[in-house]
């Protein structure tokens, strides 16, 4: 068990005997919990008593980014243990929570009822493969990590592999997946606060990185630790709420994890009903009509731009000759505005806005159906079981970049460097599950519910009588969702309306017509978990840079707190570089996060799991395995990712391997990895003779059920 520490030791989580220590964090978080609940039902009154929507959204914010602070602040350290580990001495239970909120990022607590919404059975790739990743992280790596005692994932392989060059590959690795990672995390923060506080995108960006910083930066992963504990209690009460409301509301059961199946089969038939429906047919042909159109354009694209210009400056001419109203002529002038400036400009635009119209004009709005688990038909035409097979194959693919991922991310694997034993990792590794397992088993239910919901309440609604969140949503941005009377008869139909994933969960409690208190909840929520996974990433980026770099690599005689202040530092930069990426908004969460997992997979997991279960692997083979396996996967995001493509001018046609998609781009760079390691192992000199006797010293125990503990630093 650690000491206190001479510096920062003051304040609810500064330690002390064990027993102590736990019962004074029980006392702490079940007060913090009925506080949190307190202060939203006092809200609840204000509302009804009159307080608006932008003040709830304030209060909202504001409590929660102070709270945070005053975590950070009571949590204050330049003590190096304490900085980066958290003194070893937070318990399994804790360790566990704090690992649900490192996990539960924007991605899972925002996108993912939303893409299990817009993708129905083929989303269920992700909670299968992130869940699944615990196991491995259980059985695999956790606990043999603790028992080797270093601070961090570089520090492990400078170890292990005994030198600084496996040192700095696992820094680039590390910085870049977690670089990636916290981008996707701070984007969401902007969203978020611009819903809650109606201020523009780029300034919610900033302002929720203040909350970010306070706790990180302050003292580091004690405060972020104890912050993290927090935010779960936050999130995850803020994510269950509304999904029970919407549970009783639709079948007056409130466990919406048991009705989950009951409502899928209604959403299946409100399916068949909706690609049958006339209304829906008539709304396709419209977007058909100009997917054709855009198309006879683009066979010729200086004739057809020169013919739109003529048109639009003739209907410009003609409405002022005959004194028509301002309004008519404004908007004709507006037309003739947004007609493309050149040729290549209008190439662009009508290329995009035919792939808009091909996609509108398919079923359900270019969704598949939700209980439908391939694209394809395996007893279809040739072309549908290419379909069926390709779709298979992304399926199990996508598992697997997410499974091997999650067991390699270095700010998960940081979380079980803070425990007070080997044993209490892998107990961790169990709450941590349990934890991620309450939100993960809750979101297919929420995606089926607002389906529901959505098919059943809002289609045939008309349009003068939707519901206000429909165009408050579309003011924060257009993207995530618009709809328009595409055939003009008044009436909301499905293909009418496009909708992003990542207000799902957000639109929730307007959906199930809740009162906005709750709205301002569940935002909360959101940025709990958006604000938890930064933390953790930027605390990864700049302990990688400041301890492995700096102090392991250049000035190995830094004192402990010149360490911890150039992490200050670093941190502070990292963040708001990450901030101006966000701020860009360089692709949707999910891809972002996906392609971090892709790259923790393709570099870490091969070394990490030979580095601990064979006591052959060498520098050598781990030093060109991450290269290999990162470069591969590297390259094929880089060709086939559209957005990726942009970045480094790629312009040649996108071949896919195998039909691999570029989000699980990881499948080609894990098993490349693992081959190099042993491969060149196997043909260069062993690792040294105490290396390998710390291999087994650190595996065989733990194989055996010993329970180990070591406080190592």
């Amino acid at each position: 068990m650690a000491g206190m520490t001479p510096e920062g030791t003051g304040g609810l989580f500064s330690g002390g005997s064990n027993a102590a220590f736990k019962s004074q964090l029980n006392k702490v978080y079940t007060w913090y919990t009925g506080g949190f609940i307190l202060f939203v039902l006092v809200l609840a009154v204000l509302e009804q008593m009159g307080m608006g929507r932008a003040m709830i959204g304030y209060c909202f914010l504001g409590a929660t980014v102070l709270l945070y602070a005053g975590i950070g602040v009571m949590s204050r350290t330049n003590d190096a243990a304490e900085y980066y580990v958290a003194g070893r001495r937070v318990p399994a239970v804790y360790n566990g929570m704090a690992t649900g909120a490192d996990w539960m990022s924007a991605a899972s607590f925002i996108g993912m009822a939303g893409t299990l919404y817009l993708t129905g059975y083929s989303g269920l790739a992700f909670i299968m493969g992130w869940t699944g990743g615990y196991c491995l992280v259980a059985l695999f790596l956790a606990p043999y990590l603790r028992k080797f005692g270093q601070f961090t994932i570089p520090d492990f392989l400078g170890e292990r592999y005994d030198g600084n060059l496996p040192r700095l590959l696992g820094i680039i690795a590390a910085i870049l997946c977690s670089f990636t990672y916290v981008v996707a995390q701070i984007y969401g923060v902007g969203l978020i606060t611009t819903r809650l506080a109606g201020v523009p995108f780029e300034l919610g960006i900033f302002l929720g990185l203040g909350g970010i910083l306070v706790c990180s930066f302050l003292g580091g992963m004690r405060a972020v630790t104890w912050t993290q504990v927090a935010q779960y209690i936050i999130l995850i009460i803020a994510y269950l709420i509304p999904v029970i409301w919407l549970s009783v509301k639709q079948t007056n059961f409130p466990i919406p994890q048991l009705i989950y199946g009951y409502q899928l089969e209604k959403v299946s038939a409100k399916e068949v009903e909706l690609i049958k429906d006339p209304k829906e047919l008539e709304v396709r042909g419209i977007f058909k009509e100009r997917a054709v159109v855009l198309g006879e354009k683009l066979k010729d694209v200086p004739a057809a731009l020169a013919n739109d210009k003529a048109v639009a400056e003739k209907s410009v001419a003609d409405l002022k000759a005959s004194n028509a109203p301002a309004p008519e002529i404004a908007a004709a002038e507006k037309a003739l505005a947004a007609v493309p400036a050149n040729a290549d400009a209008a190439k662009a635009a009508w290329t995009k806005a035919k792939a808009a119209a091909e996609a509108r004009d398919k079923p359900l709005a270019g969704m598949p159906r939700h209980a439908a688990q391939f694209a394809g038909d395996p007893a279809g035409d040739e072309k549908a079981k290419k379909a069926f097979e390709t779709s298979r194959l992304n399926f199990l693919a996508l598992i697997f970049c997410l499974m091997v991922g999650t067991a390699a991310l270095p700010h998960i694997l940081m979380r079980y460097y803070t425990t007070p034993s080997v044993k209490q990792a892998r107990e961790s590794v169990t709450w941590s599950l349990f934890f991620i397992f309450l939100l993960y088993f809750t979101a297919p239910a929420l995606a089926v519910l607002v389906k529901y919901e959505i098919f059943s309440t809002l289609v045939g609604t008309p349009f003068d009588q939707l519901p206000a969140w429909i165009g408050q949503w579309a003011k924060v941005d257009p993207a995530l969702l618009s709809v328009s009377d595409i055939n003009k008869d008044g009436i909301f139909q499905l293909a009418e309306m496009t909708i992003g994933g990542d207000i799902i969960v957000l639109a929730t409690p307007e959906i199930g017509g809740l009162p906005y208190v709750i709205s301002g909840m569940v935002a909360a929520g959101g940025l709990a978990a958006a604000l938890s996974t930064a933390d953790g990433l930027l605390l990864t980026i700049a302990n990688a840079l400041s301890h492995d770099l700096y102090y392991k690599m250049i000035n190995p005689n830094a004192p402990a707190a010149k360490r911890v202040l150039i992490s200050k530092v670093l941190l502070l930069v990292v963040a708001l570089a990450a901030a101006y990426v966000a701020a860009q908004k360089p692709a949707d969460i999910l891809f972002l996060v996906s392609a971090a997992f892709s790259f923790a997979a393709a570099a870490f997991f091969p070394a990490l799991v030979l580095g601990i279960f064979w006591k052959r692997a060498n520098k050598a083979g781990a030093c060109l395995g991450m290269i290999a396996g990162l470069g591969v996967t590297f390259y094929y995001m880089a060709t086939t990712q559209v957005w990726l493509r942009g970045v480094f001018g790629v312009t040649s046609p996108i071949e896919l391997w195998y039909g691999i998609l570029p989000i699980s781009a990881g499948v080609f760079g894990v098993p490349l990895g693992f081959a190099v390691i042993i491969l060149v192992s196997l043909v260069t000199p062993a690792p040294r003779k105490d290396i390998q006797e710390l291999v087994d010293h650190v595996r065989y125990p733990i194989l055996r059920g010993d329970t180990v503990n070591t406080t190592a630093a």
